[in-house]
């Protein structure tokens, strides 16, 4: 088996690659005047391991034209962080389900595909060949357990995202809860823990995606009011759209970290040895 990667994962490739003690094959990037985009792997035949994620629409044209540099190999797509994975469902008329459209694409070429804590678990059944999740609970718990803060409490952002930081919480032994809107008023909403009281204790919000981090900084602010004594932020996928990372460091956050399945100065933890676990398996 050797390893290639997209160029927007060339750090988790190489990283997952020596986790493995595999090959890794260096591929070459470029874009013509008009806009096309053009790529060169090496020499791959047998079984290569494809390391890519879709973080943008460039990254996901780049990994349909590698799937068809390797279609000579029997091929394992890893993709970190898949996007459109969101819309799982069509919510109005003439919508597509734009998860489902991009499983099926990529299905084309690949004999099996591993997902890193994918959004919506339901786009799993759309690939057309066997796909499996992998979760970073473990990883974002050992970067907690780092902080060296004194039991802190583990939250997650809604109710939706709450089986995920229980997930992280019971693996370092801490309180975990979801935070939940009040409306105070017609303008005013307050954002807080939904049973435990967050004064004076050390805050860490967990989830899988960070996008905007509108919401996170909102609660973030609403939290050191009420008391905490600081407030971090973890998430698996840090995507960071529309200025989200400053935004949360304008907010007073003490730490914003993200894996490395969208590569940045954020990441804090990496995917590779997870996802080469899933590799061994």
């Amino acid at each position: 088996m050797k390893v290639v990667c997209t160029e927007k994962s060339q750090v988790l490739g190489s990283k997952v690659a020596k986790a493995l003690d595999l090959p890794f094959v260096y591929s070459q990037f470029k874009a013509f005047p008009d806009g096309e985009l053009y790529l060169k792997t090496g020499s791959l035949d047998g079984e290569t391991l494809l390391v890519s994620s879709t973080a943008d629409n460039e990254s996901l044209v780049q990994l349909l034209l590698m799937i068809d540099a390797c279609d000579a190999s029997d091929i394992t797509l890893v993709l970190p962080y898949m996007g459109y994975a969101r819309q799982d469902k069509r919510f109005n008329d003439g919508e597509p389900v734009s998860g489902r459209a991009v499983a099926r694409a990529l299905s084309a070429g690949v004999s099996r595909v591993i997902t890193v804590n994918i959004h919506e678990s339901t786009v799993l059944s759309h690939f057309r060949v066997p796909a499996a999740d992998i979760t970073l609970a473990p990883e974002m718990a050992a970067w907690i357990r780092g902080l060296g803060c004194d039991e802190p409490l583990i939250l997650a952002p809604d109710k939706g995202a709450a089986r995920f930081a229980a997930d992280i919480a019971k693996i370092g032994g801490w309180e975990t809860d979801h935070l939940s809107k009040t409306r105070l008023s017609g303008e005013e909403v307050r954002i807080a823990p939904s049973t435990v009281d967050a004064g004076g204790r050390d805050i860490v919000i967990t989830d899988d995606i960070i996008s905007t981090g509108g919401t996170l900084a909102t609660a973030a602010g609403m939290l050191k009011e009420g008391g905490a004594r600081s407030v971090h932020a973890a998430c698996v996928h840090g995507v960071f759209a529309s200025g989200g990372f400053a935004r949360l460091a304008s907010a007073g956050l003490a730490s914003v970290a993200a894996s490395d399945t969208i590569e940045s100065a954020a990441s804090a933890y990496s995917a590779a040895e997870m996802i080469a676990a899933a590799v061994r398996k």
